[in-house]
């Protein structure tokens, strides 16, 4: 039985050898074959970084403005309002 789980193993290894248009992942999950060439992964490969530089700028225009905001001629403006059950406040950030 071991020789023939052994042989078995050499076999899929040495004839997924000369496969070249193909990708074989034996993980947690299971055996997956992956039918997509080695070019149409690099493209899906150029895509997901092409996304996350994407959002990276992304970020960092937000994180400029946020700067910008904080830098910029701002006050805080504090409203009170006296109503039935008390004295409310509601505190603002104005920025010119």
């Amino acid at each position: 039985m071991k020789f023939l789980l052994s042989t078995l193993a050499v076999g899929l290894l040495l004839g997924s050898a000369g496969v070249n248009a193909q990708s074989l992942n034996i993980g947690p999950g299971g055996v997956t074959v992956d039918p997509r060439s080695p070019r149409e992964r690099a493209i899906d490969r150029d895509i997901r970084r092409e996304e996350r530089w994407r959002e990276r700028d992304r970020y960092e225009r937000r994180r400029d403005y946020r700067a910008e905001r904080r830098r910029g001629d701002c006050r805080t403006v504090i409203e009170t309002r006296d109503t039935p059950r008390g004295e409310v406040r509601r505190t603002t950030r104005v920025c010119d």
